[in-house]
């Protein structure tokens, strides 16, 4: 299927449509309120049109070489020397044209002055035919320095936009090695036991890899996606723990189509499951509570803590590569919109988060 390009795409497209345009309605605009003024439309146009050259010139000279191949290269004496000279000749063609092309035309009466008197009234050229030539330069300057301005500034937008997206691709890609390394050690603990449980927990694993695989690419997915991924991996944990195991996960969902940023809780339910089992052999609770509105998401969760586990282990809880990969996730995912905590006590680890989705 052929794409069929808006007018708008075109001009921004072709330059010289754009200049075309420019021009075209420059004269227009001037003409008309000229027009207003002398109430003549044939001495406005005639004006215009015959000064018009000069204009284009003036414009193009100023912005397209004395600028940036004289100014913007610190050339300040040849830009001063060739701006001064460029205003002389074209100020000064510019009241020959009308002397010799307009005014005969409007007046029946008048004097001409000669090209040589013309050259050498410095003064009223400057003062009257300065502005009138380089009105179209100056303008065009101020638009060339807006859209320059504009490029460069959505430029930065998009490269940030790119780096930001690229992050958070690294970032999510993190989780997956992270969460199979754990999951297959447990696996793998399993096997040795000659769990029967253990080809339950290879399919299992599958399901929530396939998910990961295919959800984590987009930048946001529908809240119940999650909400599936969490549940699948509390069946593994459970399949792994038995009844030593007491995990409860309640949600209450007002929207379903609430849109969220994949893989923003498994981390967090990975570190309870981990750090809130490890070496404890009596049996062990996580609650796992989340709630969204249409403007708010909170999602919390509580688990039991190994009074007697290593100090450097359980500070990892807070500060491992689940927990610093998430951190990063809510700055580019929500910035100055999540409150995460974690809040230690002598029994549990409880840990918040809250989500602006304004």
């Amino acid at each position: 299927m052929v794409e069929k390009n808006t007018f708008i795409d075109i001009i921004s497209q072709k330059r010289q449509v754009a200049h075309l345009l420019f021009w075209l309605g420059l004269l227009f605009v001037f003409m008309v309120l000229a027009t207003i003024n002398s109430g003549s439309l044939l001495t406005s146009a005639l004006n215009h049109l015959t000064l018009l050259p000069l204009q284009i010139c003036a414009a193009y000279l100023l912005n397209y070489y004395q600028i940036p191949k004289l100014l913007l290269n610190k050339k300040y004496l040849a830009f001063s020397v060739s701006l001064l000279f460029s205003i002389y000749i074209l100020s000064a063609l510019g009241r020959i044209t009308v002397i010799y092309l307009v005014e005969p035309f409007i007046r029946e009466d008048f004097t001409q002055e000669s090209i040589k008197e013309i050259f050498q009234d410095t003064q009223y050229l400057f003062s009257a035919y300065f502005p009138t030539v380089y009105s179209y330069a100056l303008l065009m300057l101020f638009i060339k320095a807006f859209k320059t301005r504009f490029e460069e500034k959505h430029r930065i937008e998009v490269l940030q936009k790119e780096k930001a997206t690229n992050e958070l691709k690294f970032l999510r890609a993190q989780i997956q090695p992270h969460f199979l390394f754990n999951t297959l050690n447990n696996l793998y603990a399993l096997t040795l036991a000659k769990s029967d449980v253990a080809p339950e927990v290879v399919l299992k694993l599958s399901e929530i890899l396939d998910f990961i695989l295919n959800q984590s690419e987009k930048p946001t997915i529908l809240i119940h996606r999650e909400i599936e991924l969490l549940k699948a991996f509390i069946e593994l944990e459970t399949l792994r723990y038995g009844n030593r195991l007491n995990c409860s996960f309640k949600h209450e969902i007002i929207h379903t189509h609430t849109q969220i940023a994949p893989l923003l809780f498994l981390p967090l339910v990975e570190n309870a499951f981990k750090h809130g089992t490890k070496g404890l052999s009596k049996n062990t609770s996580v609650e796992i509570n989340l709630t969204s509105t249409e403007k708010m998401l909170s999602f919390k969760i509580n688990n039991d803590k190994n009074q007697n586990a290593n100090p450097s282990a359980i500070s990892s809880s807070s500060s491992g590569i689940g927990i610093s990969n998430l951190k990063r996730q809510l700055e580019l995912n929500y910035p100055d919109k999540h409150n995460l905590t974690i809040t230690e006590t002598i029994t549990d680890y409880t840990v918040e988060l809250t989500l602006d989705l304004n």
